[in-house]
């Protein structure tokens, strides 16, 4: 890493290039541009075969110029840094200060890349990106410039592994909010990096953390709990918390939109009818007689009668 320090007094942490990575993005420009060099060459052969050997010459240097010297400066200044050698690569060429280059920059480059890399084979370029503390060639140095790194392989994310299945829940009352949040860091770090330290200084760090843990709750750990079993029984409760007031509130919310019939028990329902459908109807004044819905109107209806009750009591019997 490189710490450069911009204009504005920031501090950049970039990743320079070394020369592996320089080399072969210097010989896949090269192919690219030799290979246009020959073919130009072989049509001002074959167009210019008419001239004399002077203006043959001429042409010549004009077309090495143009293809090893003027097409690499004028890509570099037009992608900002980035050849096709460096795309492939993942490199890009900056200012010392992290800035884009221009093409004062690239000029200068080209220019001294032509003694560093074509006339010398890349040896001078080699042995001053071997001497240079950020793998700068000559170029560089002169044009004020650096090549960094683009593509960083990315650091990956390990999960906390969960406690035993036997400590779930066990701290489902301990005050985590005196636990600083660096404590907490270094506690994930651990977790995640446990099985590449060595066993006994695991342990060991697995101790003082938990001991930090415990002076910060004020609740020592069970007994026979190993410091790492409790780190990750605390971290996986601090977890659950964070997860209950991330998605509690939706929850709620949820619930809220429900029918509060879909919350009441059957049975309750069954029971009291007319309580469950007291918060959703308003309130009426109850009646005097028995409860009828007012929606269904009373039809009267005669009682059934037996003929010989139907009879009017005059004391006369029907024959038999």
């Amino acid at each position: 890493m490189s710490d450069l320090v911009t204009g504005d007094a920031v501090v950049l942490g970039l990743r320079t290039a070394r020369l592996p990575s320089r080399a072969l993005a210097i010989l896949l420009d090269l192919a690219v541009y030799v290979s246009g060099f020959i073919a130009v060459s072989i049509t001002l052969a074959v167009s210019t075969a008419g001239l004399d050997d002077a203006a043959q010459a001429a042409l010549a240097v004009a077309n090495f110029l143009l293809v090893m010297v003027g097409v690499p400066i004028a890509v570099e200044t037009l992608s900002h840094g980035r050849s096709l050698g460096k795309l492939a690569c993942g490199l890009r060429v900056v200012r010392e200060d992290g800035g884009p280059i221009r093409f004062r920059h690239a000029l200068v480059r080209g220019a001294m890349g032509v003694v560093e890399l074509l006339m010398t084979f890349g040896t001078v370029a080699c042995i001053a990106s071997l001497v240079s503390e950020r793998g700068r060639r000559v170029g560089d140095v002169f044009a004020g410039t650096l090549v960094i790194r683009e593509r960083v392989p990315g650091a990956r994310v390990m999960p906390v592994p969960p406690p035993p299945p036997w400590l779930a829940g066990r701290f489902s009352a301990l005050d985590l909010s005196a636990v600083p949040d660096g404590l907490w860091l270094a506690i994930r770090q651990y977790l995640t990096r446990m099985d590449q330290l060595d066993p006994q200084t695991g342990a060991a760090m697995a101790a003082r953390l938990a001991d930090d843990v415990v002076a910060r709750t004020g609740t020592p750990p069970p007994a026979g709990v190993p410091a790492a079993a409790f780190l990750m029984a605390v971290v996986h409760e601090r977890q659950s918390r964070d997860a209950a007031r991330a998605f509690g509130a939706a929850a709620h919310a949820a619930q809220a939109q429900a029918q509060p019939q879909a919350h009441v028990p059957a049975h309750v329902r069954a029971e009291a009818p007319v309580r469950a459908q007291q918060p959703v109807f308003p309130p009426v004044a109850p009646p005097a007689a028995p409860y009828v819905p007012p929606a269904a109107p009373v039809v009267p209806v005669a009682p059934f009668v037996p003929p010989v009750a139907a009879a009017p009591k005059t004391g006369f019997a029907p024959p038999a």
